[in-house]
C-alpha cells in the first residue's frame, strides 16, 4: 500500500506541475483561440478533481506499478496518456462539428509526454523506496 501511495503522490505532483506549465502557456494561444465558442468562461473544478484523481490513479495502476524499470514505466506512461488522450479528441473530432486537428495532434502529443514522465518519475520514487 506504501508503494501506491508513494506512486500516487510522485505522479500527482509531476503530472499537475506539468499540467499547470501546459495549460498556463497554452491555453490563451492555442485551445482559447480555435476553440473559443465551446469553452466555458470558468473551470468547473468538481469535474476537474474527478478527473485529475481518476487520471492519476489509471497512470499508477497502468503504467507504474506494472513496471519494473522507469525506462518501462516511461513507455507504459506515454502509451496511456496517448490512448487517453487520444479517446477524448477523437471523439470530439468524431462527433462535433468543429473539432481542429491542431487541438488533437497537440493532446494527443501532450498526453503521452506528460503522462510518460510523470509515470517514470514516480518509478524512480517507488524504486528509490523499495531499496531504502
Amino acid at each position: 500500500m506504501k508503494l501506491f501511495f508513494t506512486a500516487y503522490a510522485t505522479v500527482a505532483c509531476a503530472f499537475l506541475a506539468l499540467d499547470a506549465v501546459w495549460l498556463s502557456l497554452m491555453g490563451p494561444r492555442l485551445y482559447k483561440p480555435f476553440l473559443q465558442g465551446l469553452l466555458a468562461d470558468a473551470v468547473r473544478p468538481a469535474p476537474a478533481i474527478l478527473f485529475y484523481v481518476l487520471y492519476i490513479a489509471g497512470i499508477v495502476i497502468f503504467a507504474v506499478l506494472p513496471s519494473e524499470k522507469p525506462a518501462m514505466a516511461l513507455l507504459r506512461g506515454a502509451a496511456f496518456g496517448l490512448v487517453a488522450y487520444g479517446t477524448y479528441d477523437l471523439t470530439n473530432q468524431a462527433t462535433l462539428r468543429v473539432w481542429p486537428v491542431m487541438i488533437t495532434l497537440a493532446d494527443l502529443s501532450w498526453g503521452a509526454f506528460a503522462t510518460g514522465v510523470a509515470a517514470s518519475l514516480a518509478s524512480v520514487a517507488c524504486v528509490w523506496l523499495v531499496r531504502s
